[in-house]
């Protein structure tokens, strides 16, 4: 795993020296272009939009669009010296209850391991913040950002959350739910049953990304030279098409009796 960051925790008094790990892994499906007619790979040159010539990386400079069409170039040290505080240490602001921060704030997450040094205060705030219940929010400065960040317990270690601003939220505006639909006590009752016949304890491992494998499966049959069989669409489990009149009752108690069904074993 590579450490991406190193640097301190600090709150009040105290400094803890740790280290950054991405605590995840994206695991997609990558394609490049091709030319049809002969399936060359596609590559692309930077090419300047004013004397049109190709540019190596190492002419390059950060530029600023301040208007349209003009731009303020920005070098390293100019970046310096607008430098934060948390570009060396993850700031801790304030301890706050986990349930009390919306996910859409969150971003990604990363693993800090503590140096030897700070193992112990590592491991006194870990405890501290679990016998509280409480996740801690700071600032980090990582990939040219500072960023809003949380703290919080895990499996025996602190995981670092990258998040969103505030002002990077977009305002959820949708004026169709302004209107609200009349909901009888009974379609309420049977939906609440219906998401109660599918709850569970949460279990990561039972999931799989099932496309993914699919494709990978298609992709080796494509180079084993294999004919591939196209499957008949699946119908989707739509509860009416635009129109037509439903009967969500019905709707919802099939719906209940296939869940049942499946948690039994049996077949739906």
């Amino acid at each position: 795993m590579k450490m991406i960051w190193k640097g301190a925790i600090s709150f009040g008094l105290i400094t803890i020296p740790v280290r950054l790990y991405p605590a995840t892994q994206e695991k997609t499906v990558a394609f490049h272009q091709l030319h049809q007619k002969d399936g060359g790979r596609i590559y692309y040159t930077r090419v300047c939009s004013l004397c049109g010539e190709e540019v190596p990386y190492d002419n390059l400079v950060r530029g600023y669009e301040y208007e349209k069409g003009r731009f303020v170039s920005l070098s390293d040290d100019d970046l310096l010296a607008v430098r934060a505080r948390s570009s060396r240490t993850i700031d801790l602001l304030r301890f706050v209850e986990l349930a009390a921060v919306d996910p859409i704030y969150f971003q990604k997450p990363y693993y800090l391991e503590p140096d030897e040094l700070g193992l112990k205060p590592y491991q006194l705030l870990r405890q501290a913040m679990e016998a509280a219940g409480k996740v801690a929010v700071g600032k980090l400065a990582l990939h040219a950002k500072e960023h809003l960040v949380t703290l919080r317990p895990h499996a025996g270690m602190l995981v670092l959350e990258t998040m969103n601003w505030p002002d990077e939220i977009r305002e959820a505006a949708f004026p169709i739910l302004d209107v609200e639909p009349a909901i009888r006590p009974q379609e309420l009752e049977m939906a609440t049953s219906l998401v109660q016949s599918l709850s569970a304890e949460w279990r990561p491992e039972e999931f799989r990304d099932e496309y993914r494998e699919a494709l990978l499966a298609l992709i080796a049959e494509k180079v084993a030279g294999l004919p591939l069989e196209v499957p008949a669409e699946e119908a989707p489990a739509a509860v009416g098409r635009p129109g037509e009149v439903v009967d969500f009752v019905a709707a919802l108690q099939a719906s209940i009796e296939a869940a049942q069904a499946r948690a039994a074993g049996g077949k739906t």
